[in-house]
């Protein structure tokens, strides 16, 4: 699919449904590309007619390409984008579908998208700082 024909799709899914801003579409597309690369590398034995990538799969490849994109802002741009939880990614990915960009299963259900992992915890931990023992006062 050429880049402009996508662009329109997501200027139409964006008319319908305007929780999500078009940069969450591309990001979307990206992390996806970039989790199947990412799969084949691990795991050779999946061949071409098997690049099918679960929603588990596709949320922790999101996490990482987003990570790996935006570093301790990734959880900033995706709530800018209107992304704020794993059933978000989900909406996304099913508005791509009803529209013959990605492809599922008869198994892909939204469900799978529900809370897989926390935001806190996937975004913003990774950069907290590692909090420091106390020492006791009266110890050596």
């Amino acid at each position: 699919m050429q880049d402009l024909e996508f662009s329109e799709i997501v200027e139409l899914i964006c008319k319908e449904d305007g929780r999500f801003d078009r940069k969450a579409y591309t990001f979307i597309r990206q992390a996806l590309d970039s989790t199947v690369k990412d799969l084949k590398k691990k795991q050779p034995e999946r061949t071409e007619k098997s690049q099918h990538v679960s929603g588990a799969e596709l949320l922790h490849g999101v996490r990482t390409f987003a990570l790996d994109q935006y570093g301790p802002l990734a959880k900033t741009v995706l709530n800018g984008w209107g992304i704020n939880r794993c059933s978000d990614f989900g909406d996304i990915v099913f508005n791509l579908i009803e529209y013959n960009v990605f492809s599922k299963t008869e198994n892909d259900r939204r469900e799978d998208f529900a809370e897989v992992y926390d935001f806190d915890e996937a975004f913003v931990k990774p950069f907290a700082p590692a909090r420091k023992r106390r020492r006791s006062l009266g110890t050596a």
